[in-house]
């Protein structure tokens, strides 16, 4: 990819792997084999040529089947002027890998019959009950430009991104300046504003997040077209409402108490800066330091905790989660979720109401809780990326789990998720040869 001068990326590139994938195109075209464990000699040289190129700071690979230790490579340090090196228990900004955690805790509430899949947001939401839709994408903001919504927003829609709702990263124009303008911001990146992709000023609780959202315009039809959106955020609003617990406490006592994932959440302690990894714009083929780890946002209290793109987490934490997946909700003789939860959240959950050219309605690539399935030969794969370069998946029919973890935006500057997938391709294929 070439890096205009100017730093203006368009939508897709600042997005990076959030849109364009997210668990890798290569990984269902594995072959299926005996479970091994490869040198991971490919995955070494792909993090040993980003290092030591200057490319990224440090880089961080977790590789694991079924309940076995995770195997962690790791290259460079976590900030360029730092000097701890980087390893498993370093701090990264996982962004929209917080999608998934937050679409697993929303299964948990289904799989209790405290939430239906189809059932309409307004229920648990009133504001959303008469949604407007714009007719003329990311046009004017005015009533010639509106109409109503055909069908009601569901939980289906808001966990697979076709709701219709926009979101402030994605959308441009009028409608971007609103979200801007009423504090609809759902993540934030760093304290610097001299960057116009990076200036928020969200609003102060989940709560007025949503509300406000409620009053603007959706971008498509409900149920209609896959379109990235702020739908995971508006699910963290929904499990506080139905659990009736704030939804960061919440996923601490459901989910990252009972695997043991101590050093996820969305704000660090001052304890823990040292491992704060530091986080880069790529700018003029330059790494500016963005979010130095010692002085990271990330040691604030945030506005309200974001569902969609706000916990920071370490490549072995995150590694428990995905071990959990792949043990269908259990870990190490403890029972996080039921295996029914697990299944349906890493299964097709898009509706069947999609139009015939969106870019999911056909091929091997769905979409489930929070993050992309595969179909067909692609089957088994679930997993999402984050916008500063972290990638997690699972395999099912491989028992494989695993994740890349660096910092640097947009996602796509570089091709890592093709790459990471490749690389452990071509390892385990040559371990299957040996």
């Amino acid at each position: 990819m070439n890096i205009p001068e100017s730093g203006r990326f368009t939508r897709r590139q600042w997005l990076g792997g959030a849109v364009a994938l997210g668990a890798g195109a290569a990984l269902g075209e594995l072959p299926l084999m005996a479970q091994a464990a490869p040198g991971w000699s490919g995955v070494r040289q792909l993090l040993s040529r980003y290092v030591d190129g200057g490319k990224v700071a440090n880089m961080v690979a977790a590789l694991g089947f079924a309940g076995a230790d995770p195997a962690v490579i790791a290259a460079g340090v976590d900030g360029f002027t730092g000097p701890r090196r980087s390893d498993g228990r370093s701090i990264y900004r996982i962004y929209s890998m917080t999608k998934p955690i937050t679409g697993m805790a929303a299964m948990m509430l289904v799989d209790e019959g405290k939430l239906g899949l189809d059932q309409p947001l307004y229920d648990i939401l009133p504001r959303y009950r008469d949604m407007q839709v714009q007719r003329v994408y990311d046009g004017p903001l005015s009533p010639a430009n509106l109409e109503p919504a055909t069908r009601p927003i569901t939980i289906r829609h808001l966990l697979t991104h076709t709701s219709g709702l926009g979101y402030s990263i994605v959308q441009s124009g009028p409608i971007s300046q609103a979200y801007l303008d009423r504090g609809i911001v759902p993540a934030l990146f760093t304290r610097l504003q001299i960057l116009p992709q990076l200036r928020a000023t969200p609003v102060g609780s989940l709560e007025l997040f949503a509300d406000r959202l409620a009053d603007m315009p959706l971008v498509h039809q409900p149920g209609t077209r896959w379109s990235y959106s702020m739908g995971l955020d508006v699910i963290g609003r929904v499990i506080e409402v139905v659990s009736g617990q704030p939804f960061d406490r919440f996923l601490q006592e459901r989910l990252f108490d009972p695997l043991g994932m101590d050093d996820t959440g969305f704000r660090i302690s001052s304890a823990d800066t040292a491992r704060m990894t530091s986080s880069y714009f790529l700018f003029g083929g330059r790494l500016l330091p963005i979010d130095p780890g010692a002085g990271s946002i990330y040691l604030d209290k945030p506005p309200f905790p974001f569902g969609g793109a706000g916990l920071a987490s370490t490549p072995l934490d995150y590694d428990r989660f995905l071990q959990m997946l792949l043990g269908y909700g259990e870990i190490g003789g403890t029972r996080v979720m039921s295996e029914r939860a697990v299944r349906l959240g890493t299964s097709d959950l898009l509706p069947d109401t999609l139009r015939p050219e969106d870019e999911y309605a056909t091929g091997d690539w769905g979409f489930g809780a929070g993050g992309r399935v595969g179909r067909g030969p692609e089957a088994g794969v679930y997993g999402w990326a984050g916008a500063a370069g972290t990638i997690g998946f699972v395999h099912f029919p491989l028992k494989l789990r695993a994740g890349l973890y660096t910092q640097y935006m947009p996602q796509d500057a570089y091709p890592l998720l093709q790459e990471f997938p490749d690389a452990i391709r071509a390892d385990m294929a040559a371990r299957l040869a040996a």
